[in-house]
């Protein structure tokens, strides 16, 4: 009974180191990439604005700059 008790145990203890005692490599190869990115040239365009201007505001200027010119030409003469 001595015997197969030390034989069991003696497999057991071998199936223990046996297992502590793998070992795993993986192999990874580098992956290598390129792009080419495509750049085409900008065109640029002018920007027209318009302004839309109050009329009673640049008449009302009209007339008082004309009183003064008015003016202005009595003066001279």
């Amino acid at each position: 009974m001595t015997g197969k008790l030390f034989f069991i145990a003696l497999l057991l203890s071998l199936f223990i180191f046996a297992g502590c005692q793998t070992s795993h490599e993986i192999k990874v190869q580098p992956v290598e990439s390129t792009h080419q990115v495509e750049v085409k040239p900008i065109r640029v365009e002018p920007i027209h604005i318009t302004i839309d201007i109050n009329v009673r505001v640049e008449k009302a200027l009209d007339n008082f700059f004309d009183d003064i010119e008015a003016a202005e030409n009595k003066i001279k003469k």
